[in-house]
């Protein structure tokens, strides 16, 4: 029940934020002075670069889309799934997997060109993530468990137009295109409360129960207060 409880968080998190991103889509895609368009960004990088840069092995896919509002305003929903597993000799020592909701919005900075596609993008993002864990504690033991985890982020990028599809229309600002971009991200965790599992005598000692969360989180990386991150998109403006 736990379990439910908890990837249902997830869900609603993710239902919620989906319902924000599409009003302010719905609200201005008709209003040709307000809406400039919507970019469906794939990351690329992450499925790369993090399991080069870490011990861990770490698969990782995020997926983004931001809506375009008056020139300089971006509401922000990125979803994924991530999985961790570290070993320890020849046994896993730690393994999770689960799914992340990232909701925000950017802002383009600079006041000049309005009508440039391109754009610098500084931004705020609340996260939440659920994984279903395993985590060994000796050659006879091991704790499951299903752990909910939340943060904010600052975030920092751009994203380019490299190239425009051709259309009937006079509307350059809804024109098709193909983008590139980068994001960099700050991290604060917010969770920082420990879960009791029960374990067997052998295990706990006199304790009647034990403190335990995972190691890695989807979506934020290893478990700390601060961390660090950073993504290389592909997107398709529409």
């Amino acid at each position: 029940m736990k379990g439910r409880r908890t990837y249902s968080k997830l869900l609603g998190f993710a239902v919620l934020s989906f319902f924000i991103f599409h009003f302010s889509f719905s609200f201005a895609h008709n209003d040709t002075t307000l809406y400039m368009g919507t970019v469906l960004k794939l990351d690329i990088a992450s499925p790369i670069l993090i399991p080069a840069t870490t011990k861990w092995q770490i698969q990782n896919y995020e997926l983004a889309a931001n809506v375009r509002l008056k020139d300089r305003f971006y509401p922000t929903l990125e979803i994924g799934y991530a999985g961790g597993t570290k070993n320890q000799g020849d046994s896993i020592a730690y393994y999770g997997q689960g799914g992340f909701c990232r909701i925000g919005a950017d802002i383009h900075p600079l006041k000049k060109h309005p009508n440039s596609p391109h754009a610098l993008l500084i931004g705020v993002r609340l996260c939440t993530a659920v994984q279903g864990f395993e985590q060994q504690l000796n050659d006879t033991w091991s704790v499951n468990g299903v752990a909910t985890d939340c943060w904010g982020e600052i975030v920092a990028g751009c994203q380019v137009q490299i190239a425009k599809v051709k259309r009937q229309t006079t509307n350059d600002k809804r024109q098709m295109a193909f983008y590139m971009g980068w994001m960099a991200r700050f991290k604060c965790l917010f969770t920082r409360t420990m879960t009791n599992y029960a374990l067997p005598k052998e295990v706990r000692g006199e304790n009647s129960t034990s403190n335990m969360m995972p190691v890695y989180i989807p979506g934020f990386g290893p478990r700390d207060n601060l961390g660090w991150g950073a993504n290389y998109y592909l997107g398709w403006k529409f």
